[in-house]
């Protein structure tokens, strides 16, 4: 009788260990999610008349892009980069070290994930025939970390001195976190499709800023440089979307 209540006890044992083991799994993978932009700190609009770095301390403007009666969802178009990681970011406190704009080291070593800048990642832009008048903006992970793409770049035009509007329709659930190697993308209105836009100008060069998670350009590092490969017409209608995990997503808007 003894022997038959001691195996019980160890069989119950067991099944306790495991329904332990179970749990802590459960809560690892959900831990692994990536974090929610209702989880970030609400960040106010800047003012459009401001360039990135006057606007350093406040966040972009985030107004509504005109609509497009041209844009459609079957863009296509070339960009380099692979996917994205769901990691959950834990600490972004980092700016990495690669090559790029100047963007401050990373001295915590145990940082999980790092904010993406200039300093840890390369960025490329491609002209796309669908939708028209649009480009996709493509950020590659070259630092040794996992970063965190927040929120949209900002982007600066030629002589340009207001930031551009944003596609709020592409704002994601979560923040997109990019493995080293991989890329996340923006897809960008140069000019509307139906001549709406006004105040349109010739650009020969673009300039591209990151936001970190409270929504502003602190701590970033300094804007970099991004090639065209011609000039670019540029009008009001000038529009950027948040980042994306991938090339469709992006050109969607």
């Amino acid at each position: 009788m003894r022997t038959l209540n001691f195996r019980r006890a160890a069989r119950t044992s067991a099944l306790g260990t495991v329904a332990l083991i179970a749990s802590l799994s459960l809560t690892a993978c959900q831990g692994d999610d990536p974090e929610p932009y209702d989880a970030l700190p609400s960040a106010s609009a800047g003012s459009a008349s401001k360039t990135p770095a006057e606007s350093a301390g406040s966040s972009g403007d985030k107004g509504t892009a005109a609509p497009d009666a041209d844009q459609g969802k079957d863009a296509t178009g070339s960009g380099s980069g692979g996917g994205t990681s769901t990691t959950k970011p834990k600490d972004d406190s980092g700016n990495g070290n690669g090559n790029g704009g100047s963007g401050g080291s990373d001295d915590n070593a145990n940082t999980a994930t790092v904010t993406c800048t200039g300093g840890n990642t390369k960025l490329s832009i491609t002209e796309i025939s669908r939708p028209v008048n649009h480009m996709l903006l493509t950020m590659t992970n070259t630092g040794s970390k996992a970063c965190n793409a927040y929120y949209y770049p900002y982007l600066k035009f030629g002589e340009a001195q207001s930031v551009p509007n944003t596609f709020e329709d592409s704002k994601p659930q979560a923040v997109v976190t990019i493995n080293p190697g991989e890329s996340a993308y923006a897809g960008v209105m140069t000019s509307s499709a139906d001549g709406s836009g006004s105040n349109g100008y010739s650009a020969k060069d673009l300039s591209v800023s990151f936001q970190n998670r409270d929504g502003n350009s602190d701590n970033t590092g300094s804007s970099v440089s991004v090639p065209l490969s011609k000039s670019v017409h540029v009008d009001s209608s000038l529009t950027v979307s948040y980042w994306q995990m991938s090339m469709d997503d992006a050109l969607t808007y």
